[in-house]
């Protein structure tokens, strides 16, 4: 296959197909030609990318579960480990933003929104 072909496969842009091989996530064969040349497996692999930064992994967390996935000894107690620590920062991201809606919540209710200068929004983040 080719980059066009793994990426309608995929769901990938084919910018990101290239940077997971710059970075070392993924490594077609090249051809003759020098184009590179998309295997099965590898098309399984940016798959299985594009769905762990879907759930919002980072890249070095996907190439922690490249590798555990390559590995038939794993534990599933080490993938385990590293899906709650992501899940761990999620909720607590999940705080911050549930924070910050309030915060705002309470300007965009204090503001008269009106033709007046004073606006307690700009006063609170001149101050904040």
């Amino acid at each position: 296959m080719n980059i066009s072909d793994v990426a309608r496969e995929t769901g990938l842009p084919p910018k990101t197909i290239r940077y997971y091989e710059e970075i070392g996530l993924i490594r077609p064969l090249r051809d003759t030609n020098g184009y590179r040349v998309f295997r099965q497996s590898d098309s399984h692999k940016l798959a299985f990318l594009g769905r762990a930064r879907a759930l919002g992994f980072s890249i070095e967390d996907c190439r922690k579960l490249m590798a555990l996935y390559e590995d038939q000894d794993r534990a599933s107690s080490d993938v385990k480990q590293l899906a709650q620590e992501h899940l761990t920062q999620i909720e607590e991201k999940i705080v911050q933003l549930q924070s910050m809606q309030a915060a705002l919540q309470h300007l965009v209710r204090e503001c008269a929104g009106d033709a007046r200068p004073d606006c307690p929004i700009l006063r609170d983040l001149a101050e904040g």
